[in-house]
């Protein structure tokens, strides 16, 4: 039979405690919401919402073409420009999603005859990214900057390090300046995805690169992804010029994509103007994680330090990582719920997002429901 094989996959999955479905989210959900990636609280802020409905009924519902045909609007640009500017780079290019922007910077950085070096706890974007390039993929340990130093030098062609910069299973931050230094002793470049960092670290949320002290330099390029701190959708390549003409020019997932929806552009466009007024949201993001953790390990949970915005606590097994979201969920509580393969070494986790709009309340009101609910 056709697919038959899908059925016994799917049995593998149910008994592994590893069976996925959908839950469509009402638009008045009850809910405390610790499971989005709304880090500053702006989806449904009002400014970011005309942004979109402004941008829709100026343009239309969608893009009406790839961007190198007709899905480049005047606001797409503008975005762009306003992008590079409050990130320090010399020039952005906006794709249809983060994961879009991730396998355009690996595919098109990394020819054939070139080395890629991937931290091992990387984003699946970066990961696939990896697979579909035609450079030789070399794994190494989880934010060890001496393993890629080791690695890199065993090849002396072209070669690109690629990292997370806030991974997404724990929260933790990639030593981005020891990594730096590892490519520029080798003459390697540095891609980094910033998903988990822009809007939450660096000087009012201009990410981890600017904080690193490295945004602006000719070795460095950032992706990022809108639909985490600006509240909408799309993602973006932040980088020198040479490298975003290279990409309009050679990056697949650019050049035969329909462009970003208007809206979207509007709404991120109205995300990262308000931030730049409000820079205080990114530090109080970065203050509601520390707060949870700290109010976790008080109650005896087994939580990870973060380092921006994303606050992970351990399961004993699959199972009852998905038993235990559930019995949040029916408390009153939305969190996250990862599992293998989602994380690299195998331990399931909840994953609690440290919104800057979380009332002292309502973190009270979170730790007390997990507590409750623990396995």
């Amino acid at each position: 039979m056709a697919f038959g094989w899908i059925d016994e996959q799917a049995d593998v999955r149910r008994r592994a405690g590893l069976g996925r479905t959908l839950r469509a989210r009402a638009a008045d959900s009850p809910l405390l919401d610790l499971a989005s990636n709304d880090y500053l609280g702006l989806a449904r802020h009002p400014e970011v919402v005309e942004g979109a409905v402004a941008a829709a009924r100026t343009w239309g519902g969608g893009a009406t073409g790839s961007r190198l045909v007709t899905g480049t609007t005047e606001l797409h640009g503008e975005l762009e420009r306003e992008l590079a500017e409050f990130c320090g780079a010399e020039a952005a290019l906006v794709f249809s999603s983060g994961y879009a922007a991730n396998l355009a910077a690996v595919t098109a950085l990394a020819p054939h005859g070139s080395l890629i070096v991937s931290d091992a706890g990387n984003h699946a974007s970066l990961i696939d990214g990896c697979r579909l390039a035609r450079g030789t993929v070399q794994v190494v340990g989880h934010a060890d900057p001496e393993a890629a130093r080791k690695a890199l030098g065993t090849h002396a062609g072209p070669a690109v390090l690629v990292s997370d910069t806030v991974f997404s299973v724990d929260g933790d931050a990639a030593p981005l300046a020891a990594l730096a230094a590892a490519c520029r002793e080798h003459g390697a470049g540095l891609l980094v995805d910033d998903a988990h960092g822009l809007g939450v670290l660096g000087a009012g949320g201009r990410g981890a690169a600017h904080a690193a002290g490295l945004a602006g330099a000719d070795d460095v390029v950032v992706t990022a992804t809108l639909s985490k701190s600006f509240g909408s959708q799309g993602g973006v390549v932040l980088g020198p010029a040479r490298v975003v003409d290279h990409l309009v020019n050679a990056a697949r997932t650019f050049i035969f994509d329909t462009g970003l929806a208007p809206a979207a552009v509007g709404a991120a466009l109205a995300a990262l103007r308000l931030l730049r007024r409000e820079p205080h949201r990114a530090a109080r993001a970065r203050a509601v994680a520390r707060d949870l953790h700290t109010r976790l390990i008080a109650a005896g949970l087994d939580a990870v330090r973060p380092d921006a915005a994303v606050v992970s606590v351990r399961a004993p097994s699959p199972q009852t990582a998905v038993r235990w979201a559930a019995d949040c969920r029916a408390a009153g509580l939305a969190v996250g719920c990862f599992r293998p393969p989602s994380v690299p070494d195998g331990v399931s986790r909840l994953r609690l997002t440290a919104r800057a709009d979380l009332s002292e309340a309502q973190i009270e009101r979170a730790v007390r429901v997990i507590g409750d609910t623990r396995p």
